[in-house]
């Protein structure tokens, strides 16, 4: 059975990998439709607020009117360099690549999966016009994928 919820949050990134438009810090209004596996156990198979009890915190705390930042990109030093110099601190999620959907959607996954959820798919929706479809088949294969080539990239987290 599935349960979908749908959740939005707020966040700027850059794509620095790329030559147009997205290489320039902007922000999107995510949305993002989680698509829950779940089993019966009796008359229901989960409580809809069991989920939002744990999405909620974890969208707040790491995503919302936050930066994504690629570890690689030049700009996460500078940003480290200034909170070192100022003390002042920025919610970033620093991922190990590319802030592009695709990876975000890998990431947000891997997470929510390492809740102790099961998922089927995940929507993540970047623009009024486009929206990323990501499966349990897409992070078998990127699982794969990323063993295989980011084992000498980790980054450290602020």
């Amino acid at each position: 059975m599935i349960i979908q919820k749908q959740y939005k949050f707020y966040a700027a990134h850059r794509n620095e990998t790329l030559h147009d438009k997205c290489s320039n810090l902007h922000g999107h209004r995510y949305g993002l439709r989680i698509h829950f596996e779940v089993e019966r156990e009796g008359d229901i198979s989960t409580l809809f607020g069991d989920f939002d009890a744990k999405i909620e915190p974890y969208l707040k705390e790491n995503f919302d009117h936050g930066l994504l930042i690629n570890g690689h990109d030049p700009l996460y030093q500078t940003l480290l360099d200034h909170t070192a110099r100022t003390g002042e601190r920025f919610r970033m999620k620093v991922l190990d690549g590319p802030t592009s959907v695709e990876n975000l959607a890998w990431v947000m996954f891997s997470e929510i999966v390492e809740m102790g959820f099961t998922l089927d798919r995940i929507e993540i929706q970047e623009t009024d016009s486009s929206t990323l479809i990501y499966t349990h088949n897409d992070w078998v294969k990127d699982n794969r994928y990323f063993s295989k080539h980011s084992a000498n990239q980790n980054v450290e987290q602020p």
